[in-house]
This record gives C-alpha cells, sequence and structure tokens, in this order.
C-alpha cells in the first residue's frame, strides 16, 4: 500500500507537467480577448439601438405621412379603362374610302332636308338615273357630320362620368389624413383631369376632319368653275372665228343702181 502510494505521488507531478505542455495560460492575452470581445458586444448593443431608433423614426414617419400602399383609389380602375379604350372618331381618309355619292341623293339629315333622288323626270317624261359619282363631295360631308356627332356624342358621356369622378376624388382629397394620401389623390386629379382634356381632344378632330372636306370641296367646286369659264372662253372664241370665215364682213359700201 505505502508502495502504491509512492508510485501515485511520483505520477502525479508528471501528469501536471504533461497537461501543462499542452495547455499555456497567458493571462495578459487572455484579458486582451475579454476585453475585445466586450468590444464585439458594445458594438453590436449600439447597433442594436440605432436600428431601433430607425425603425422607431420609420414608424414615426409613417404616422404622420402615411403608408402609400396601403391608399386605395376606387378611380383608377374607371380611369384606366376609359384611357385603354380605342378612340371613337375615324380619320380623314377612312370616312373618304367609304364615301358613297348614291347616298348623298337620299340622305335627309334625319328629315331636316328635301331627298334629291337617284333619278329625276324631264318636261318629255324620260326618266333619268343621275350621276352619282358627282355626289361623292357631298357624301362626304355628310360622312364628316355623321363622325362629328357620333365622337361629340360619346364625348359629351365620357366627359360627364370623368367629372363626376373628379368630383369624387376632390372631396377625398378634401378628407386626406395624411401626405401620402394627398399626393396619390393629386396623382388621380392629373390624371383624371388629362383625361377630361382627351375628350375634347377627340371632338376637335372630328370638326378638324369636318372643315377640311368642306375646304376641299369649296376648293374643288371653284376649280371646276374656272374650267366651265375657260371652256366657255375657248368654245367662244372659236365660234366666232368659224362664223368670220364663213361670212365676211362687207368692207366697202352698197352701190344701188340708179333709175
Amino acid at each position: 500500500m505505502k508502495k502504491l502510494f509512492i508510485i501515485a505521488a511520483i505520477a502525479l507531478p508528471m501528469a501536471f507537467t504533461a497537461r501543462a505542455q499542452d495547455i499555456v495560460f497567458d493571462p495578459t492575452m487572455n484579458a486582451q480577448q475579454i476585453e475585445h470581445f466586450a468590444q464585439e458586444i458594445a458594438n453590436q448593443v449600439q447597433q442594436i439601438h440605432t436600428l431601433t431608433d430607425q425603425l422607431n423614426e420609420f414608424k414615426h414617419y409613417e404616422d404622420l405621412f402615411g403608408d402609400p400602399s396601403s391608399i386605395a383609389l376606387p378611380m383608377v380602375s374607371a380611369l384606366n379603362s376609359d384611357l385603354q379604350l380605342p378612340e371613337l372618331g375615324q380619320n380623314l381618309d377612312a370616312l373618304i374610302s367609304i364615301t358613297d355619292g348614291a347616298a348623298a341623293l337620299t340622305n335627309t339629315v334625319n328629315g331636316l332636308y328635301n331627298a334629291i333622288g337617284a333619278t329625276f323626270q324631264t318636261p318629255d317624261g324620260a326618266t333619268i338615273q343621275r350621276a352619282t359619282n358627282e355626289f361623292k363631295p357631298f357624301a362626304a360631308i355628310n360622312q364628316m357630320a355623321d363622325n362629328f356627332i357620333t365622337v361629340a356624342n360619346n364625348a359629351a358621356a365620357r366627359r360627364a362620368a370623368i367629372k363626376n369622378q373628379i368630383a369624387q376624388t376632390t372631396s377625398q382629397l378634401n378628407r386626406a389624413t395624411t401626405d401620402a394620401e394627398v399626393q396619390k389623390l393629386q396623382g388621380a386629379l392629373t390624371s383624371l383631369n388629362a383625361d377630361l382634356a382627351s375628350t375634347g381632344d377627340e371632338v376637335n378632330q372630328a370638326i378638324g376632319s369636318a372643315l377640311v372636306q368642306d375646304i376641299q370641296n369649296r376648293n374643288a367646286d371653284q376649280k371646276q368653275q374656272l374650267a366651265l369659264r375657260e371652256q366657255a372662253d375657248a368654245e367662244f372664241h372659236e365660234a366666232v372665228t368659224n362664223y368670220t370665215a364663213k361670212f365676211s364682213l362687207l368692207n366697202e359700201p352698197t352701190l344701188f343702181p340708179t333709175p
């Protein structure tokens, strides 16, 4: 037993010596590591405080100005639908391409004018068919007038709807409580006013087509009158020349025999 104790007493210092070779305790380095770790924790705590302050500031901003994504504008859907509608009116070329002179002979503009008719009777009772192509300029004006009426009626209905949306948006703007809601409503009002102005532009375009066609008709009529006058002058000059060649005028006095 005593021998065993002696062996244990000799082995214990050796074990501590072997352990000391694996782990070396440096008080100075450990203190620096602890200080560095504490600084890292302090930095992280400061970052957390900073993020918390930023979050609180954003929440305060949201309370003051509102969240734009949470604001719904009911008029936007109707506005988008109206803006995506194709223009109802037709351009000048399209209207001219469907012009039919025969239609001008029977068009009374809802009873406002008398129909001309496709034929007429001569005093001797003969039925004469009218040259429908000669009436195409008048049919073109009728087409432009019909196009204008269609566009104007459509624009009037749309203007009433848009003005109603503007009134509702203005009322909602008056009740707005946040800056975000005010800005979105002002944007909607700008778009609505632009849409309202576009209806007037469509009407103006329809009026312009009718005016241009009327100008062309007047111009063509004046050209025809000038051409007819030129033709009449040429025919008159030719007739006088032919008459002079066949019937010479007497240049000397006529002598009558004396009794």
